[in-house]
């Protein structure tokens, strides 16, 4: 248990730079004591004192703002970043290094006793803020969640999961992304501007008019040199062959 509680600090610290020493973690940190008063509650859950456990999870939940159930598992170097408002349910595994933000629901859809209804989380998932993971599902290794997703089904390992309800985009096996990832670190909420699928698309329609408009400008150019070779006193007609499609400033609107 206490080597548990000892890998905690360790990844509060690694991940929160705010974070200037174990002291500043053991005595200012909500997800800190979460997680230590979730520890004693898991232990007397798993030994039938139910009325006893969930008596301790209340009052972790009182005073952290972060309410999970002593039935729920939690692996080692997890991370609850600010965690006001995050709830994870009963039959919720949260493996070793995952990150939570606040706000997330770790929740269930089922109504029946005894079943899995709650999401596991493999090793280094990332939840961002305000996200709902809902139902007895898996959601691999080194997934990441966007902000405010509802994911209500499996997301395969290394993917990123956004939106409502939550698309699935998997993740690139460049090698050179994968590097640059491990420098940066990790998206510190799930998602960025790359990873949106209607930034994506909008981005695709934009870039698709763009090259229309250039190739309507071809065709002018192409029928004005006909032109002029029927006749030759013709006058070319340049405001006809100018491109005035603004590609570049609405991809920056759409947040390329």
């Amino acid at each position: 248990m206490w080597h548990r509680i000892r890998t905690y600090t360790q990844a509060i610290r690694e991940r929160d730079p705010a974070a200037r020493s174990v002291w500043d973690v053991v005595f200012s940190y909500p997800s800190f004591h979460a997680l230590v008063l979730h520890r004693a509650a898991h232990a007397l859950w798993q030994r039938g004192w139910f009325w006893l456990a969930r008596w301790i999870s209340h009052w972790g939940r009182f005073f952290t703002g972060i309410e999970i159930h002593p039935g729920a598992t939690i692996g080692e170097r997890v991370f609850i970043d600010h965690g006001m408002g995050v709830v994870i349910g009963e039959t919720a595994e949260v493996g070793d290094d995952c990150t939570i933000y606040q706000g997330v629901t770790l929740g269930g859809t089922s109504l029946a006793r005894g079943s899995k209804r709650h999401p596991t989380l493999g090793k280094g998932v990332i939840v961002g803020a305000n996200s709902q993971v809902l139902g007895g599902f898996e959601v691999g290794d080194g997934a990441k969640i966007g902000s405010n997703a509802v994911v209500t089904k499996p997301v395969p390992a290394g993917a990123t999961a956004v939106g409502n309800p939550a698309r699935i985009i998997h993740a690139e096996t460049d090698a050179r992304r994968e590097e640059a990832a491990a420098k940066l670190g990790f998206s510190a909420y799930g998602v960025t501007q790359n990873d949106d699928p209607v930034s994506q698309a909008l981005r695709g329609l934009i870039d698709g008019t763009a090259s229309q408009e250039h190739q309507i400008m071809l065709l002018w150019q192409a029928v004005e040199k006909l032109a002029c070779q029927v006749d030759p006193g013709c006058v070319p007609q340049d405001a006809a062959r100018e491109e005035s499609f603004e590609a570049e400033k609405l991809n920056e609107i759409v947040g390329k």
